[in-house]
């Protein structure tokens, strides 16, 4: 039974550019994932269930496990020489590490430290997701917004942890898509699906068809040709990126999130939520779209930036890619 830490340190020469710094920064990652694990098992037990009674930059109201998350990631990977500033969804403005190891550091993380913490309340799967590029700011100085609004075809790594029935984190540094399964008896992550591949047809979607009125032209007859293929079936929508994309990832199928009229530019974030996802896609042969071009090609202007996306099985974004081109709106 292999464990992550083998399974990095086996692969390590794979990154001809670290030293080891990539290796201890998925570490202090894998032990933000087993400390939220630990507080999302017993978050009927402590305070960290309902509202926070305060809103993100974005306007959200967040959940009291959105910051409790936050703050034990943010712990976990300042604690690491590794990296130099991080961005996350819960924070307005980057967060730079001082001091020399901040100073020193080569990397920037960006991450969605609890998406569809909203389940939580219910016992619903949530998840971690994570982004990792390297600085473009010179060694020795403060990091600046310009190391975070990098394309998401310059990662370096990048992943989820999925928080249900069982913990499982799964990753990818360019070299294919991996995942580990959380042994909660011996406090490590465990080897369980090497080398994840989306199969290369599908036949499940998932969407919030509630804004069904509110969707693109193309992204409605989209639907109704799914609901027309003989083999076509709606998964139902957790309102968690990670679990709907992991359940695709394993099984098969399209995960869709299109603009709509309350959300024009799409609701999801580009930098936290659709470059990481996108890199994991691609690596496991599947494909990530705003409809009209690839995610990890597009130019970030700000650090919360929207997106509409699509992700999943290669020849189902290429359909709706296709139905969006064939039918736009007036």
């Amino acid at each position: 039974m292999k464990t992550l830490g083998e399974f990095i340190v086996e692969k390590q020469h794979d990154f001809s550019h670290a030293t080891g710094e990539l290796t201890a920064l998925l570490s202090a990652l894998k032990l933000g994932a087993k400390i939220i694990h630990r507080d999302i098992n017993k978050a009927g037990l402590i305070d960290i269930l309902g509202t926070s009674g305060v809103s993100n930059v974005q306007g959200e109201v967040q959940m009291k496990l959105d910051l409790h998350a936050n703050e034990k990631l943010k712990a976990a990977l300042k604690a690491r020489g590794e990296v130099a500033g991080i961005a996350s969804e819960e924070e307005d403005e980057i967060v730079v590490f001082e001091g020399d190891r901040g100073l020193n550091a080569k990397y920037v993380v960006l991450m969605d430290p609890l998406d569809g913490s909203f389940n939580i309340d219910v016992n619903v799967s949530v998840g971690t997701i994570f982004s990792i590029y390297r600085r473009i700011t010179l060694l020795g100085t403060r990091v600046t917004e310009a190391d975070f609004l990098q394309p998401g075809n310059k990662q370096v790594a990048a992943g989820y942890i999925v928080y249900g029935s069982s913990t499982m984190l799964v990753y990818t540094t360019g070299h294919g898509v991996h995942a580990f399964t959380y042994d909660p008896s011996l406090g490590v992550f465990c080897l369980s699906h090497e080398r994840v591949h989306f199969p290369e047809k599908g036949n499940m979607y998932s969407i919030n068809e509630e804004n069904y009125i509110k969707f693109p032209q193309g992204v409605k007859k989209y639907i109704k040709y799914c609901q027309e293929q003989d083999e076509a079936t709606q998964r139902p929508y957790t309102s968690s990126l990670v679990a709907d994309f992991h359940r695709n990832l394993l099984k098969d199928g399209i995960y869709l999130y299109p603009s709509t009229a309350s959300y024009p530019k799409g609701k999801l974030r580009l930098l936290y939520e659709c470059n990481p996802m996108a890199f994991l896609a691609e690596q496991a042969g599947g494909k990530a779209s705003d409809g009209a071009r690839r995610i990890l090609d597009i130019e970030p202007e700000k650090l919360h930036q929207r997106c509409p996306f699509f992700v999943g099985t290669e020849s189902m974004v290429n359909d709706v890619e296709r139905f969006i081109a064939e039918f736009p709106d007036e």
